[in-house]
């Protein structure tokens, strides 16, 4: 079965007197066990395609299933509790909370949605951050930290709740090429490792190459183009 189905959505926004066309007709399918990757110039519906596949946004016409749910109109609430035991999201500015250090920050997600004893609770975050290489920094600060590192938390964080699909836009913006490098080998070996989907948007040539499918999306459409580009 098919971890995501997007049947003919399209979105559109109402500016003043003007629609906006966003998605336009989106069909789409995406397996379990994926590294995918969503390319185009801004303003193409990169991101808007990703907050539909996330929940975070209702199409104007067409359906959403996620893991075999319908979840094109989950309410707020119903919506929430979705995203926090099927989904785990990875932001361009790492969105750590700078007032918790780096295992609170990863055992964010486990306090919100999901019912564990505090001794489960830590040894999930103990476990996470081990895997990706912060177990000896889990005390620190966000502010204490290097923007790798930042980013390695912020992949625990969307990890910890073992969801079926992580969503991460533009994940290696704020990164230096050696570093970004390092981030997406690190998602690849976790995907590896823990069966999720990554389904990520980017601009960065650098991260395309790492992917096993890529979409193209001009002006809301979907293109017939699944290569790296520049190849």
């Amino acid at each position: 079965m098919d971890l995501v189905r997007l049947e003919n959505v399209s979105k559109v926004y109402r500016v003043g007197e003007t629609d906006i066309n966003a998605l336009r007709e989106i069909d789409l399918l995406l397996p379990p066990g994926g590294f995918i990757c969503f390319v185009g110039p801004s303003g193409s519906g990169k991101t808007t395609l990703l907050n539909m596949i996330g929940c975070l946004d209702r199409p104007t016409r067409g359906r959403v299933f996620i893991d075999g749910q319908d979840v094109t109109n989950l309410s707020r609430k119903k919506s929430a509790l979705f995203r926090g035991r099927k989904l785990g999201f990875i932001f361009q500015g790492f969105n750590l909370l700078p007032v918790l250090t780096a295992a609170e920050n990863v055992a964010l997600p486990l306090v919100m949605v999901q019912r564990l004893s505090k001794a489960d609770r830590n040894r999930e975050v103990v476990g996470i951050l081990e895997a990706v290489g912060m177990s000896d920094q889990r005390h620190k600060y966000p502010n204490q930290l290097s923007g790798g590192q930042k980013q390695r938390v912020a992949v625990a964080r969307a990890l910890v709740t073992r969801p079926s699909l992580i969503l991460a836009d533009e994940p290696t913006a704020n990164l230096d090429r050696v570093t970004a490098e390092r981030v997406v080998d690190l998602m690849k070996s976790l995907r590896d490792k823990f069966g999720s989907t990554f389904v990520f948007s980017t601009h960065d040539l650098g991260l395309v190459k790492h992917a096993e499918t890529i979409y193209e999306l001009v002006d809301g459409r979907i293109n017939d183009n699944h290569r790296p580009l520049g190849e």
